[in-house]
């Protein structure tokens, strides 16, 4: 699978791959979740996705979705737009750490892999703009459910795959994700599909990051160093 080829090609950028799906702890540290001064979880930090990034499930494909899936599986993923240097999209990530910083009204993502992407959830009361054009990461905009942090993203285009093996999606693509940190040390995050266009029903499943201390994300710059391309020759 093409997925076993990224991780040592990634890892080959930027030092490597924790073979205990843990960056920089031995174990999680511990203690309850902070929070900010307005009272809400404070997710800020950097969160180490171990082997969790690469957690997706079986999503129900409508047959013509089955069929790209199928064809991008067969030729071993030769045109995963991730590999090229292009963004990974919603809910897709590497490997790598992500850094969250988190204001009363803004919660941003950075992203040491893929293309150093980034992420805005827009915690200001806002909803999503008229006549949004498809972007590759989606417009997010997100709320307070008691300490669960609610992310709502759509206007996707649909040049993206979910997952490195190439489950694709429509431009119909909604995100809902939902943070949480039940202690100091851990991020789970539930995540839930929709795109009545490519599947037959919503598909959830959930991810569980873990706290990186005395650790910042490093710079890769994809377009300069893209040791991807040369693995995904398909056949």
């Amino acid at each position: 699978m093409v997925l076993a080829l990224l991780v040592p090609a990634l890892g080959i950028a930027q030092g490597p791959v924790p073979q205990n799906g843990n960056l920089g702890n031995d174990k999680a540290p511990t203690g309850p979740a902070p929070h900010m001064p307005d009272g809400k979880v404070d997710f800020s930090g950097v969160w180490d996705p171990g082997f969790s990034f690469a957690t997706l499930g079986q999503v129900p494909l409508q047959p013509w979705a089955d069929a790209i899936y199928k064809e991008r599986r067969a030729n071993l993923s030769k045109d995963d737009p991730e590999g090229h240097c292009l963004p990974a999209g919603v809910p897709r990530i590497s490997p790598f750490p992500q850094k969250f910083v988190q204001t009363p009204t803004l919660v941003v993502i950075l992203d040491e892999g893929n293309v150093h992407s980034y992420r805005q959830l827009f915690l200001d009361g806002r909803g999503h703009p008229k006549n949004l054009e498809p972007l590759w990461m989606g417009d997010s905009i997100a709320k307070w459910d008691g300490d669960t942090l609610v992310v709502d993203t759509v206007g996707f285009n649909d040049k993206t795959w979910l997952n490195g093996q190439g489950v694709p999606h429509s431009e119909e693509l909604r995100v809902t994700e939902r943070y949480k940190r039940p202690d100091l040390g851990h991020l789970q995050v539930e995540i839930t599909l929709e795109d009545p266009k490519a599947f037959t029903k919503s598909h959830t499943f959930t991810r569980t990051f873990t706290l990186l201390l005395n650790w910042e994300i490093h710079e890769y710059v994809c377009n300069e160093f893209n040791v991807d391309a040369e693995h995904l020759v398909g056949k």
